[in-house]
């Protein structure tokens, strides 16, 4: 009886992988295009977003998260968990054919040899990588997903393309291979439909996988299904002033702002929307831009479904967050060409917004509604251009709805992921130097504690810039060209400005970006304007 006793005492502490890889979970990383802080209904939004309401409902949710202001940025944190500048993306992706990969540089355009993905390192800990939808980090093959980690990928290689038909030279591929546009094709549905396709894949495997599906949605163009669009018609002739209000009420009964909290003022470059000339064609567009967060909502329905008919839900982490604020861009003639071709521009410019063929964007008035109550959008390091939703579903962890103000950057998924998988970070990976890693794991706030915060967490995009320490925020928008300083607690609508009353403080927090700056390798031009 003691020989059978010690044999399996024996097997248990000579097997412990074993046993430890059955408890590990699957993890599910979903990202929205483009989208607004208040852009779901649970973060004030009047879009119909039932699923993603559904896993607020039953996980947590931060109202202090953050991305980097733009996709390219935001991804290659998010794939790597150190700064963009330190991945090679301080600025966007390189369109090549890149001339000379030696020595790589913060601003090269794909994704730097010295940083590690999630799904490399998941890999070498047993994991299953997949990746449905938008890439954006490296657009030559050398840079595509399945030679950065994943074993099946399915999605976009650009930025930005016709949710209904393949627009050359933009490159949809599964795999590595070319994707055959099939009829009644849309980006949003398929994106879903493969990720679904993954999640079956994986019923009774042995290994847990990681998933990272990467939505175009809501980023322009304006395409959606006829059928949704029509569903929010007329309902934005309320225009953007009240629509704001009411978005700011809602988040203030939600309790995702403080009692009493501000809504900061429409920018003065928007007209009033009674002052608005033809508001049946702003409506439409609003109406179109929510009509594609809703398509995308119903795909992560399906996408969770799919988890709990597999009896995979409980033992998954579900992760929901955007890349950056709504966006306000223009498109211009030659980049609009660009992206429809030359052959189909007039066409273009004729076909109403929401259909194929057409091009629109929502234009900065409807990009401020989606930031509400911050100021500024996409690109700037504003709160309105920073800030995300971003929710948690993990029922193994989170056994009810709860809200958390405790701040968190996208480059805390990484380390996340690397704690739940018992995945070791690499220092060296296919005989390079890997960067350290700067995020920091996001489970003792998951588990309901107090995480120790970031020394600091920096920024720096076309020479817009912020450092956040603590309570108080330094940026500077390119459009300004002055720091400002702010109690980002008490005042995260920036409204007013401490910089001429706290200058010493204004010098410290300076003095710290500077040091950031050249650590993460921001180009000498920004880093010497910082003291201006």
């Amino acid at each position: 009886m003691k020989k059978i006793f010690f044999f399996y005492l024996l097997l248990l502490v000579s097997t412990p992988s074993v046993f430890c890889q059955e408890k590990r979970p699957n993890i599910i990383v979903i990202m929205a295009d483009d989208m607004g802080y208040s852009d779901l209904g649970c973060y004030g939004s009047e879009i119909n977003t039932p699923n993603l309401d559904k896993l607020a409902a039953k996980g947590m949710k931060f109202t202090q998260f953050y991305n980097n202001a733009r996709c390219c940025p935001t991804r290659a944190s998010l794939l790597t968990g150190i700064y963009p500048h330190q991945a090679g993306m301080g600025e966007m992706v390189d369109k090549g054919p890149v001339k000379s990969r030696s020595p790589e540089t913060p601003y090269q355009g794909w994704l730097s040899h010295q940083s590690v993905t999630i799904a490399e390192v998941l890999k070498t800990a047993g994991y299953t990588t997949y990746m449905s939808g938008k890439w954006h980090v490296g657009e030559e093959r050398q840079d595509w997903p399945l030679q950065r980690g994943f074993d099946k990928y399915f999605g976009l290689v650009n930025g930005t393309s016709s949710y209904f038909e393949q627009l050359p030279p933009h490159q949809i591929v599964e795999g590595n291979d070319p994707y055959k546009i099939p009829e009644n094709f849309y980006m949003t549905d398929a994106i879903s439909e493969k990720a679904v396709g993954f999640i079956n894949e994986s019923k009774g495997a042995k290994n847990p996988f990681f998933m990272y599906v990467a939505y175009t949605a809501p980023h322009f163009p304006l395409h959606a299904p006829a059928d949704e669009i029509a569903k929010y018609r007329g309902k934005y002739r309320i225009g953007w002033d009240k629509l704001r209000e009411q978005r700011h009420a809602k988040q203030l009964k939600l309790g995702l702002l403080p009692k009493g909290f501000p809504l900061s003022e429409r920018e003065a470059a928007v007209v009033p929307w009674e002052n608005a000339t033809d508001k049946d064609e702003w409506d439409l567009k609003m109406a179109t831009y929510a009509a594609m967060i809703t398509c995308m909502d119903a795909g992560i329905g399906k996408i969770v479904a799919q988890l709990k008919a597999n009896g995979q839900l409980e033992n998954t982490m579900v992760v929901f967050l955007a890349d950056n604020g709504g966006c306000a861009e223009v498109i211009g003639e030659n980049q609009l060409k660009g992206y429809v071709g030359d052959d189909k521009y007039t066409a273009t410019l004729a076909t109403p917004t929401g259909q194929k063929g057409s091009f629109q964007v929502y234009g900065k008035p409807w990009a401020i509604a989606s930031n509400t109550p911050f100021r500024f959008y996409k690109q700037f390091t504003h709160e309105g251009g920073i800030s995300t939703p971003f929710i948690v579903h993990f029922p193994k962890y989170i056994k009810k709805a709860s809200q958390t103000n405790q701040v968190g950057h996208i480059m805390d998924i990484m380390p996340t992921c690397l704690e739940l998988a018992n995945a070791r970070y690499p220092t060296t990976f296919k005989d390079n130097k890997i960067k350290p890693l700067e995020g920091l794991s996001l489970m003792p706030i998951i588990e309901g504690k107090t995480r120790k915060e970031h020394e600091y967490l920096a920024w720096e995009h076309f020479d817009c810039r912020a450092l956040r320490q603590g309570n108080m925020k330094l940026v500077w928008a390119k459009t300004l060209k002055k720091w400002e300083l702010y109690d980002i607690v008490n005042d995260r609508c920036e409204l007013n400005d401490l910089a001429a009353k706290s200058p010493q403080k204004l010098k410290e927090m300076i003095a710290l970006y500077d040091k950031w700056a050249a650590k993460a390798g921001v180009e000498e031009r920004t880093a010497k304007k910082a003291g201006e």
